[in-house]
């Protein structure tokens, strides 16, 4: 299974906080499971720490990724295309190319956020 983190998700495996439960993290232990982490994530974060909202950059989080070896899905044309198609149901932008990416990439998401099970992507909650 192919598994992308949403923002908060891939923070809260990041930085091991209890808030990622331990469904979520036995699935991310998984040896069978691939975990993308986004670099629109990535970039929401960096977004969020500019306006004091968060307490770590996107780079500082870039970092711990690649502590892991893992390298930050882009955004490619396929997942613009996929985003186009989307309907809106709700406002931020970042969940919905996190959605468009899960969509291209055949991926589940993980993520705390009830608004993005509207959206008929496969999503697993954090707990």
């Amino acid at each position: 299974m192919r598994l992308l983190l949403d923002t908060h998700a891939l923070m809260w495996w990041l930085e091991d906080n209890p808030r990622l439960g331990p469904r979520a993290r036995q699935r991310l232990a998984d040896p069978d499971n691939e975990v993308i982490a986004s670099m629109v994530s990535l970039w929401e974060i960096t977004i969020k720490w500019r306006i004091g909202r968060m307490h770590q950059s996107g780079s500082a989080f870039a970092a711990l990724l690649d502590e892991q070896g893992l390298a930050p899905l882009t955004v490619e044309r396929a997942h613009i295309l996929m985003l186009e198609q989307l309907p809106l149901l709700h406002g931020d932008p970042f969940d919905h190319l996190l959605l468009a990416q899960a969509s291209a990439e055949d991926a589940t998401i993980v993520t705390n956020d009830r608004h993005m099970t509207a959206y008929g992507v496969p999503c697993i909650g954090v707990s």
